[in-house]
């Protein structure tokens, strides 16, 4: 092809995507799609990603997170950006490239910038660090302890770990004197290794750098072979066109302007010029060019069947007598089985075949004689798009800042009570160095902690800002607190225990297995289930058949998929002719559930109705007569429903966040449940660490994986500034969006609504509040879901359970004043459709909040991740958790003590009570290893730690001992020595005996030794000192002795007076160390 213009006509849907795969295969050249934005661009990506090999399609997105004037980039896509020019400057293989409008407006370094700043580095070359570290600091790279994102580095000894730009995972070097011995790529996650290189190119961010050389557009960038696709040209430049008018408005606006846009941005009518000297194909006719060549093909979108599937079929046979070959593309193998099942039970022979592959729309080819039709299309799905996840900014990051120890900060010691940390420290044993922790307690106590009993301390996580009471060293005050709790908690867990085992011998209604209809509810669910969700509807419909009475609670984090399930568990109880009722704690609740399974089972004959306060006398009566004579199916309120209303045949009750209501609904609700199948939904979330103690009590499913490639929320902290405010509505409401503007004081809310009004002419704006008229605030809210209204200014009536899809900006006025919850679910209301969203957090200067506030606002500014209100250990979020499935009381204790240590004195509690009071209904659960003992006291002159010539960040060094002090298993451990090895290099001496007395520890626990001292090459454990534990008649315990006394003196039994009486212990010589002290005991216990 030389320089052609080519006009193709009729192509649809994803016969684009194949027309053009097609012509890419047979070529040598790149391509590069450029389509109208970002969504569209991101499906075509993903049918060519499927069509052909995924490492032949790259992506290049637009620099910035919102819009090219925001000036706020994006991390992750500035990667790709840089892999799109790394990849064309270093031809190897042609590439089809998909871009967007907003990509392409965006100028790039030249390709002799390019050259310049970037960095290559050759395996068994020489470098010197000290030169690679100038050079990167050159090319605005930035030195941390840790690299976590792209443009950052650190250096550890001989290690050198470095973000490029240019690759979606840093690389590592390992440098042998000034020799590159090594180069890989790790994960951050995991900090292992993934891939081995010989050479690479270091690439820093090219959207920001080098301003004083002239910029190219993208298209200079390609060699004059590459194929241009448009989508729609025109299109394409009128979008080109007013971001251009947008940047120039910005640039005329500002008074210290650095670049015009003429340096930063390309305008329409320099790519008309371009395009015109290309090869290039258009989909669409275009004004702005003439000289064009036309091509017509011959296809046809795929057609609607409205959910019939008799349409279906007889349009599937009629094709395949014409010659047609049928494919239905589905997204997962379900959905094939799906349709399977469904044909097979209409009982006609159907010709076609399933391939498993998302596509973005069906079509229908009458020249190649192909029909591909798409699972969505056919179900009337929501399909969405999957981005790659090259990089991202790892939550665990985050998290692991969260539980980092730094001095001053509060620790709770198991045995001790709360103290201060005051950093690590050697102390010399016998000549040899130890690294203990030291802790302050009241009266200027100090306790030096081994680092082999790291896993009795934990950081302190009560109530944000509360200060915690610190005890004297041995104080009773801490013990009696202790003893308490447990007395309480064990209490409340027998009580738990209790309900679980009296409902395992009650009966209830067994619900029949699915049926067809049951089927189809199912598949017209808009969105593809993700697999948490797949296996809480299982574990819910498996309850409901069982012949025992259901009580499953269900977490989730917000707009995680929670209703839908209980919309499947009520219409499975409908369809086995029984009533379902819904509680919910607010008016507003009901309203919204009632729309939305209004909504969802429209299609089906079911009678759904609601209950609150604003319902009339008369309509009160009405459905409760309704309701007695069974001709009201689900019945959806408040607390009203639990007031004297009889229900003909109840066989399913959903409760939505139980832990708003009150005692006496409570106690109501215990009498409606007696064997009635009940569903409790959570958005609160529960500690991981809490579901295992709970699980014993309670069926649990949690949800933790977010609906498929929904996006982050931006959140952003932004001053009460006219500008921003303006420009987020306007932006919004140009893509059809609504926004929420939460401003919690009732008594100025008007003069918030006149600001925005004044703002914004153009916008429809509505208040609501909880002091509006019942009747009033229901019509407002309706109309704002329906989307008459494009701004909602609201107290916080909105944060729970207002789904409105459509709004996908928020702000919350004075966030400061808000708690972590609180503002995690306000975000939440956003981003539940398939559009990026942001939430502005409007707050003072931070000279004006308190510590706390500031604190709040920068975690939920952090964690916008979805899924995070699980993740995250959010404080008050595990205070309200526990609480919420504990009794509110238990807040108490938690901040008392600490939300870990807290949680293990409940572990405690529960297992005492399931080895005694319930060990009948536990006799199932096996223990794999009998461990004898729990923890053990380890006294030692042996250097046993990690060197801090080998790792001399001491935050860093505490983490690896708190993160070894809790593996307990081989398998994590063997990962533990391949992380340090690959992150610090060859482990020295003492560091590998460190890790041998992991593996002493699980043996001890084994032969009930509980304390043992090591020193001047002798061997002393202390066997447990109750006389009457199993251990000392089990069959462990007969064999090691009989094995002792045919060993030579070097391994001996002998009995001690000590203050706690007679004691046993196991002496063995000539240790030299702990690896040789393991083979000894191993051989022991040998049979």
């Amino acid at each position: 092809m030389s320089n052609e213009l080519i006009y193709i006509k009729g192509l649809v849907g994803s016969g684009k995507s194949y027309r053009i795969a097609s012509l890419f295969k047979k070529s040598s050249n790149d391509f590069f799609v450029i389509l109208n934005n970002q969504e569209e661009a991101t499906y075509y990506l993903n049918d060519f990603e499927n069509i052909l090999s995924k490492d032949e399609v790259l992506f290049f997105p637009s620099s910035f997170k919102k819009e090219a004037t925001q000036e706020i980039y994006e991390n992750s896509n500035i990667l790709l950006r840089s892999e799109v020019l790394k990849k064309i400057k270093n031809k190897n293989k042609s590439r089809l490239i998909v871009s967007y409008s907003e990509a392409i407006f965006e100028k790039i370094i030249s390709q002799n910038t390019l050259n310049k700043k970037s960095l290559k580095i050759n395996k068994e070359k020489s470098f010197s660090l000290d030169s690679i570290n100038e050079l990167l600091f050159k090319l605005g790279f930035n030195r941390v302890p840790f690299v976590s994102t792209p443009g950052e580095f650190s250096i550890r000894g001989g290690i050198l770990d470095v973000f490029s730009f240019s690759y979606n995972h840093p690389y590592r070097l390992e440098f042998f004197d000034d020799k590159v011995e090594r180069i890989c790529s790790f994960n951050i996650e995991t900090q292992l290794s993934i891939n081995a290189f010989d050479s690479i190119t270091i690439i820093p961010n090219t959207s920001n750098i080098d301003f004083s050389n002239k910029r190219d557009s993208i298209i200079d960038f390609f060699d004059e072979n590459t194929l241009y696709v448009f989508n729609d040209f025109d299109q394409t430049m009128k979008i080109l066109n007013q971001l251009y008018s947008g940047a120039e408005k910005i640039y005329n606006s500002k008074i210290n302007n650095d670049h015009a846009p003429e340096t930063l941005f390309i305008n329409d009518s320099e790519i008309i010029e371009k395009i015109k000297n290309k090869n290039a194909i258009i989909f669409e006719p275009s004004f702005h060019i003439k000289k064009i060549k036309k091509i017509q093909i011959n296809q046809n979108p795929q057609p609607s069947f409205n959910k019939k599937f008799n349409l279906l079929i007889d349009h599937l046979n009629n094709n395949s007598n014409k010659g047609f070959e049928n494919v239905i593309f589905c997204s997962n193998e379900n959905q094939a089985k799906r349709f399977h099942d469904i044909f097979q039970e209409m009982e006609i022979p159907v010709k076609y075949k399933t391939i498993i592959k998302p596509l973005y729309k069906g079509f229908e080819d009458e020249e190649a004689q192909i029909s591909f039709f798409t699972d969505h299309q056919i179900f009337e799905r929501y399909h969405k798009y999957k981005l790659r996840n090259n990089y991202s900014n790892y939550q665990n990051l985050s998290l692991k800042e969260i539980n980092k120890l730094n001095k001053g900060d509060y620790v709770t010691h198991i045995d001790h009570g709360i103290g201060k940390f005051a950093g690590l420290l050697k102390i010399e044993v016998n000549n040899s160095f130890q690294e203990a922790v030291k802790i302050l307690y009241g009266d200027s106590d100090i306790l030096y902690l081994s680092i082999h009993s790291l896993y009795k301390i934990s950081k302190y996580n009560g109530k944000d800002g509360a200060i915690p009471k610190i005890y004297k060293l041995g104080s009773k005050a801490w013990k009696n607190l202790k003893l308490n709790t447990k007395k309480k908690v064990k209490k409340i867990a027998f009580d738990l225990i209790k309900l679980y085992a009296k409902r395992k011998e009650k009966i209830g209604f067994s619900f029949n297995p699915d049926s067809s209809l049951q089927w189809e509810l199912e598949a017209s669910f808009l969105f593809e289930d993700t697999p948490d969700q797949t296996k809480t509807t299982n574990d819910v419909k498996s309850d409901m058949e069982s012949p025992h009475p259901m009580d499953r609670l269900i977490c989730g984090d917000v707009g995680f998929g929670k209703t839908e399930i209980a919309i499947r568990a009520a219409f499975k109880a409908v369809d086995n002719n029984k009533q379902v009722a819904v509680l919910v704690p607010t008016t507003i609740l009901a309203f919204q559930h009632y729309n939305s399974f209004s909504e969802r089972l429209k299609d089906f004959p079911i009678t759904i109705d609601y209950l609150n306060r604003f319902k009339s006398l008369k309509e009160k009566k009405d459905i409760s007569e309704k309701l007695t004579s069974g001709k009201i199916d689900i019945l959806i309120g408040t607390h009203q429903i639990v007031n004297n209303i009889l229900f003909k045949d109840l066989g399913l009750l959903i409760v939505d966040e139980e832990q708003k209501f009150g005692v006496s609904v409570k106690e109501k609700l215990r009498n409606l449940k007696v064997n009635v199948d009940v569903l409790t939904l959570t958005a609160t979330p529960i500690p991981r660490t809490l579901q295992f103690s709970l699980i014993s009590a309670r069926d649990l499913s949690i949800i933790t994986t977010p609906p498929p490639n929904r996006y982050p929320i931006q959140t952003e902290i932004i001053r009460f500034d006219e500008n921003i405010i303006k420009e987020a509505i306007i932006y919004e409401m140009q893509r059809g969006g609504q926004v929420f503007f939460i401003h919690n004081l009732v008594n100025n809310i008007s003069e918030v609504f006149e600001f925005i009004q004044r703002l914004v002419p153009d916008a429809k704006i509505v208040i609501g509040h909880g002091k509006m008229q019942g009747k009033k605030l229901e019509k407002t809210m309706l109309e704002f879901i329906k989307g008459k209204h494009d701004v909602l200014i609201a107290t916080t009536i909105i944060e729970n359970g207002l789904d409105v899809p459509n709004a996908n900006t928020i702000f919350i006025n004075n966030a400061n004043n808000f708690g972590l919850s609180d503002l995690h679910q306000m975000r939440g209301r956003v981003g539940r459709s398939n559009k990026k969203a942001f939430c502005y957090l409007i707050t003072p200067e931070n000279s004006n909040m308190t510590k706390e506030a500031s604190k709040r606002i920068k975690a939920i500014e952090e964690n916008s991740n979805l899924g995070s209100g699980i993740n995250i250990a959010m404080k008050d979020l595990e205070i309200r958790g526990a609480g919420n499935l504990l009794g509110a009381d238990q807040s108490g204790f938690i901040n008392e003590m600490g939300f870990e240590t807290y949680q293990k004195i409940l572990q405690e509690a529960i297992d005492e009570l399931k080895e005694k009071e319930f060990k009948e209904l536990y006799k199932s659960e096996k223990l794999d290893d009998t461990y004898y003992i729990k923890d053990i006291q380890i006294d030692t002159d042996l250097e046993i730690l990690i060197p801090d010539n080998y790792i001399n960040d001491t935050t860093e060094r505490l983490s690896l001992y708190q993160e070894l002090s809790i593996i307990n298993d081989k398998e994590n451990l063997e990962n533990f020595k391949l992380k340090l090895k690959d992150r610090f290099g060859a482990i020295p001496n003492e560091t590998n005996e460190l890790i041998e007395t992991i593996k002493l520890k699980w043996i001890l626990k084994k032969i009930a030794i509980e304390k043992i001292v090591i020193k001047k090459n002798q061997f002393v454990g202390y066997f447990i000192n109750n006389q009457n534990n199993p251990f000392f008649n089990s069959n462990i315990f007969s064999n090691l002795i009989s094995k002792i006394q045919n060993q030579n003196k070097v391994v001996r039994i002998k009995e001690k007076e000590t203050k706690k009486g007679l004691r046993l212990l196991l002496i063995i010589d000539n240790i030299e160390n702990i690896k040789n002290l393991n083979k000894v005991i191993n051989n022991l216990l040998s049979s």
